[in-house]
């Protein structure tokens, strides 16, 4: 049997927001294994941790930025150590200007190695952030939506500062219609993905990852049987709770936030009529601030190896 240390146990219970017994049974079932025991908790009832199991755990800033012709918008996530840093105006620049380069170095994967409008190296410049300030930083991650015709629209919520975060989306809308309405339309949209309680993981069915879909469906199998259910007719039975559960995770199938009545779909094939053209949604992406990375709490792992028996 694996070592089930304070530290997984810690780990499980902040990922699942379950007891820490009911954490350590969880990995005493399943070797050790994080994943695997954040789905043994979901089928037993004990744990809604796919909604958990991102949370926000580190700090900085999401920057956001739109292209003076509104084609193109960029999102980058500057991380820091504590919330203290994101509201200092040298960090705030810097994530400024790294969102300004990324909307024209084409490049993201190497963004870390382009050069701001004034010359200086981002890795450098962040360097220099780490030796002043005094806190770890990193950028993290980056991205960029385009149109060749239409509008990109960006939204950002629980605002730092101008053009900075803690939660940023942006929604492109490809058409030929007037810009000014798309580009209202697709800020409601990116309005609905930073505050829908179900934040979307693909545009529509065919985009979602397989091997979350997979995952998705053996949870539902592992929780039919635990009800009582055999094998062949849970399995059986999860096929219409896996095409809900689809329609529930992708944008264009999810009501809208601002009439429950009109799916975004719907939204967008009335938008269509409004500018007499066709408009699609080509694509959208959300960062939440620190979503995904673990935010020490030491205090909590001294309880945990308390409780568990071990110094």
């Amino acid at each position: 049997m694996a070592d089930i240390t304070a530290a997984l146990v810690k780990e499980l219970r902040e990922k699942s927001g379950v007891g820490m017994m009911d954490c350590k049974k969880a990995l005493q079932e399943n070797g050790g294994d994080i994943d695997a025991s954040i789905d043994w908790l979901r089928a037993k009832g004990l744990s809604k941790a796919a909604k958990k199991a991102d949370r926000a755990a580190a700090e900085g800033l999401v920057a956001g930025l739109v292209s003076g012709d509104g084609k193109t918008g960029v999102l980058v996530e500057l991380n820091a150590e504590t919330d203290f840093v994101s509201k200092n105006d040298r960090f705030q620049d810097a994530a400024r200007r790294i969102a300004a380069t990324a909307l024209v170095h084409h490049a993201l994967d190497t963004l870390h190695e382009a050069k701001t409008s004034d010359g200086e190296v981002i890795n450098e410049m962040i360097t220099g952030l780490i030796a002043t300030i005094g806190e770890n930083m990193q950028l993290r991650r980056s991205h960029r939506l385009s149109v060749s015709e239409g509008a990109v629209a960006l939204y950002l919520h629980n605002v730092q500062g101008e053009g900075v975060a803690r939660l940023g989306v942006l929604v492109a809308l490809e058409g030929a219609g007037d810009q000014a309405t798309l580009k209202e339309v697709g800020r409601k949209i990116a309005m609905h993905v930073a505050g829908t309680p179900t934040p979307p993981l693909a545009l529509d069915t065919s985009e979602l990852d397989p091997a979350v879909v997979a995952k998705e469906r053996d949870v539902q199998i592992q929780a039919a049987i635990e009800s009582g259910k055999p094998k062949e007719i849970a399995e059986k039975m999860v096929e219409g709770r896996i095409r809900k559960w689809q329609e529930e995770v992708v944008l264009l199938k999810q009501p809208f936030v601002m009439n429950p009545d009109q799916t975004i779909e719907a939204l967008i094939a009335e938008t269509a009529r409004q500018v007499g053209s066709p408009v699609a949604v080509k694509g959208f992406v959300r960062f939440a601030l620190g979503e995904g990375v673990e935010k020490k709490t030491d205090d909590f792992a001294a309880e945990v190896a308390s409780m568990s028996g071990q110094s």
